[in-house]
């Protein structure tokens, strides 16, 4: 029998000799204690650390209504739901959660996913096949899902600079009317924390006849009224066609989901096969977004206490001389450029000083832009800031990369 296990290991030593190969750390977060957590080293041991690099942005995967919710729903529905949502998956939490992010959006209608990952997959890959004669339009900067639905979709795909707005009208111009047209983007950009010129997007769509598809999974929970978005913040969230989001992070779950037309909704529900052939999210989880949604209607002083601590960590690191991109946003990404220097920089941070951020690398984000990417929560206290701060002090001093010079004309407005 073929193994090729001698291809993959040279596949793997190739990672490794870049500094590319990914290492999962087991932490295991310890009951109303968010963002110490326990990370149980190889071999048994364990130590405290501080996380700083979660995406469950305001702690919600430990709020005990969220826990209660879980309990509840689990005893009511069981673990699992034991097929797809067309095969006995439909139970009334995902109705109920389906309902309550519609209207939260504005929108008529929503649909839950397995993932935020497997939405985007879906639905741009649903709509691009349907629109006839799709032309997609995609900001430089989308994320890999997004990207893999346009590739499913068969579409052509026009790809704009990244938030740049003049190259998108010039694009769109180009393009002949007898094309259906569709803008790709998102509203907050995980790995630089740049946010994407909405209105401005939303204004040439309506010139041109364009639907427009805004990725809001780093936003949901954290902007806008009620924390309903960027587009929501920005007042033009009625504007934008399809709305996708997330579980996984502001409501500290997992799964994702879109929000749009009846039309558009009901097209992807009945066309998309990663969404058909996919067994459903377990009800508990629905049910916990449920009881997750309705503390972030109600969640302002979180999330002021979270981007108060935002603005105190990125004042600390600009005194400090330590070279991040610029932004207001919730990513806080420390440019370090190197992939082993990245790389060892999160390895001695977790074993010297017990702070856990973990190195982006290729093909995340481009080479040489490699980086930690920090996402302060309202959790973390100025002591953590000020633990963070002196630690990274130090490692880009001795390791050279603290030099924020280099990074300014590669900063985001």
């Amino acid at each position: 029998m073929a193994t090729y296990d001698a291809e993959f290991q040279a596949a793997l030593s190739k990672l490794r000799d870049e500094r590319r190969y990914r290492t999962f750390r087991s932490i295991r977060m310890k009951e109303g204690s968010r963002p110490e957590a326990l990370w149980e080293k190889p071999g048994g041991t364990a130590r405290d650390v501080t996380v700083w690099c979660s995406n469950d942005y305001l702690g919600l995967s430990q709020h005990p209504k969220v826990l209660e919710a879980v309990t509840d729903a689990v005893l009511m529905y069981g673990a699992g739901v034991g097929g797809t949502r067309n095969i006995s998956g439909t139970h009334p939490a995902h109705l109920q959660l389906e309902r309550g992010l519609a209207a939260w959006h504005g929108k008529e209608a929503a649909l839950l996913f397995s993932s935020g990952w497997v939405a985007n997959l879906s639905a741009l890959g649903t709509l691009g096949r349907i629109l006839p004669d799709c032309v997609i339009f995609s900001d430089a900067g989308n994320h890999n899902s997004m990207i893999e639905g346009m590739k499913r979709s068969g579409a052509t795909v026009r790809i704009f600079r990244h938030n740049d707005v003049e190259h998108l009208a010039e694009l769109l111009a180009e393009t002949s009317a007898g094309h259906s047209k569709l803008i790709a983007f998102e509203s907050v950009y995980s790995m630089d924390g740049s946010i994407a010129p909405i209105r401005e997007i939303c204004d040439l769509a309506e010139q041109h006849g364009a639907f427009t598809f805004l990725d809001e999974v780093h936003a949901v929970g954290l902007y806008g009224p009620a924390g309903a978005g960027v587009a929501a913040r920005d007042g033009v969230a009625d504007r934008i066609t399809m709305i996708q989001g997330t579980l996984a992070k502001a409501f500290g779950l997992v799964g994702g989901y879109i929000a749009g037309s009846s039309a558009a909704v009901d097209t992807v529900r009945s066309y998309a096969e990663s969404f058909i052939f996919t067994s459903s999210l377990p009800a508990y989880i629905a049910a916990g977004a449920s009881a997750s949604l309705e503390i972030i209607k109600g969640a302002d002083l979180l999330r002021e206490r979270m981007f108060r601590q935002i603005r105190k960590l990125r004042d600390r690191l600009d005194y400090s001389g330590i070279p991040t991109l610029d932004g207001e946003t919730q990513v806080v990404p420390v440019m370090i450029g190197d992939a082993r220097q990245a790389s060892l920089t999160s390895e001695l941070l977790l074993e010297v000083s017990g702070i856990y951020a973990q190195p982006i690398n290729y093909p995340t984000v481009p080479r040489g832009t490699e980086r930690l990417r920090l996402t302060p929560s309202p959790q973390h206290t100025d002591d953590h800031i000020d633990a963070l701060v002196n630690s990274l002090e130090a490692l880009g001093t001795e390791m050279g990369w603290r030099r924020k010079d280099r990074w300014g004309a590669q900063r985001h407005s």
